[in-house]
C-alpha cells in the first residue's frame, strides 16, 4: 500500500499545540534537568495541570520561571523566597512583569551586596583587635 501523507506533514501529537508543555519541553527551554522541573513545582516555583492521564502540563512561563528563579538563587535568595517572588505573576506575564521581578531582584543582590561589603569591614576589624590576645595570656 503506497504511503499517502504528504512529507511535509508534521507528526500527530497528543494534543492541541496549545495545550501547555510537558517537563521535558519545560526542561529543555529552561536549561535544567526533568528534575529540576519536579523540584521547582513541588516548591511552587511554577505550577503544573494534570492531564487526564495525570501528566504534567505547564504553561507556556514556566521555563522563564526557572530560569528567574535561577537567578534569584544566585542572589541568595531560598526557593520559597523565590516561590513568594514569583506568586503574584500571571500564567502569562508581560515585559513589564518580568523588568517588576528584575528590579525587585537587583534590589534585593544590591542590599545583600551591602551586607556583605558591612561584613567584610567587621572582619577587617575583628582580626585587628584579636592581634594581641595571646600576648595577654
Amino acid at each position: 500500500m503506497a504511503d499517502t501523507r504528504n512529507p511535509t506533514d508534521a507528526p500527530p501529537t497528543a494534543g492541541p499545540p496549545d495545550a501547555g508543555l510537558t517537563v521535558g519541553d519545560v526542561a529543555r527551554e529552561a536549561g535544567v534537568a526533568t528534575s529540576a522541573v519536579r523540584f521547582y513545582e513541588r516548591y511552587g516555583v511554577i505550577q503544573a495541570e494534570r492531564t487526564s492521564v495525570n501528566h504534567r502540563v505547564f504553561d507556556q512561563s514556566a521555563a522563564c520561571r526557572i530560569k528567574v528563579a535561577k537567578l534569584a538563587q544566585g542572589v541568595g535568595l531560598t526557593v520559597r523566597e523565590i516561590a513568594e517572588l514569583l506568586a503574584d505573576l500571571s500564567s502569562d506575564p508581560q515585559p513589564e512583569d518580568w523588568a517588576g521581578i528584575a528590579c525587585e531582584l537587583m534590589d534585593e543582590a544590591e542590599r545583600r551586596v551591602a551586607a556583605l561589603r558591612s561584613c567584610l569591614t567587621e572582619i577587617a576589624s575583628a582580626s585587628k583587635l584579636c592581634e594581641g590576645v595571646d600576648r595577654m595570656s
